[in-house]
């Protein structure tokens, strides 16, 4: 398949001022495509898109992945804007730490809502744009959706219910000439890691997990795959090679992770520590829109 251009091309990106969002925004501007920046934080949107040349190449604009009324307003103006949507990268996302005895039932269902009802209905509202122009939808999974960690129940869920949307969503689209990818990430060096590492449940599930297939990616290795990915219009993206091998055979990996990397010490010790809300406070980092393991 030859490569997808993206210079010209609008991409409308949701969680675009977190850590991965502005990364990516920032490396297809590079690549000459127009961006409408999606978030809740007005300032920061509105600092971002003047970074990035302002209305001419980078329009920003308030919407809520949870709210569908706020998503398709967006878009449509974004499409009124450039006169085209062609891409979307759906990459808003929350996650909570916390065994299910403990876990409060509103920070279950949050997380269900912005990670994988958020993504649906970023599709919903953009498809009637996309299909005109033949695009592409990109939704950012997780490793977590093959190999799933303990106390992280409704994350892992949210994104093995996308990985499986998103193939479905597929088969209905395709011919109608529109691609549909998923990225699946694992820790990357941004603000929800941190936040992880400022949470006792996190840090003692994770400090000396980081390795292997949870190795702690870079920013721009897993830029230069995503990129790459919409380059190809690709229906699986994964930053390392060993990641590629755990999602085509997770059945391989996942009983090996589930007896080494996961102990019952670890376990136990992480739930004493956790707390209902699945986190500490929110703040700024904690509630980031940006994919974690």
């Amino acid at each position: 398949m030859s490569r997808y251009d993206l210079a010209g091309r609008t991409v409308v990106i949701t969680g675009s001022t977190g850590g991965l969002g502005s990364a990516v925004a920032a490396a297809l501007h590079d690549r000459g495509a127009h961006l409408a920046l999606l978030g809740r934080d007005e300032s920061a949107l509105a600092a971002q898109a003047d970074m990035l040349g302002g209305p001419r190449t980078a329009w920003a604009a308030h919407a809520d992945v949870t709210d569908l009324l706020s998503l398709r307003s967006a878009i449509d103006r974004a499409a009124d804007h450039f006169g085209r949507v062609d891409i979307v990268v759906a990459n808003a996302g929350v996650t909570v730490i916390a065994p299910t005895a403990i876990l409060d039932p509103d920070a279950f269902e949050r997380v269900i809502d912005v990670n994988l009802t958020g993504v649906w209905r970023t599709f919903k509202a953009a498809l009637p744009h996309v299909e005109r122009q033949r695009g592409y939808l990109l939704a950012v999974s997780s490793m977590a959706a093959f190999v799933h960690s303990p106390l992280q129940g409704p994350y892992t869920a949210s994104k093995a219910g996308v990985w499986a949307m998103c193939n479905s969503i597929r088969l209905e689209v395709r011919h109608l000439g529109v691609d549909v990818g998923t990225l699946h990430p694992t820790f990357l060096k941004t603000p929800m890691l941190d936040a992880i590492h400022a949470d006792p449940a996190g840090r003692r599930l994770w400090s000396g997990n980081e390795r292997g297939l949870w190795r702690v990616c870079s920013v721009d290795k897993a830029v230069r795959s995503i990129v790459s990915g919409i380059e190809r219009r690709a229906q699986t993206i994964t930053p390392h090679r060993l990641h590629t091998l755990a999602a085509a055979a997770p059945g391989v990996f996942r009983p090996v992770i589930d007896r080494v990397g996961f102990t019952t010490r670890t376990i136990t010790e992480a739930s004493a520590a956790a707390s209902p809300s699945g986190g500490p406070p929110p703040t700024a980092s904690t509630v980031s829109r940006e994919p974690c393991p």
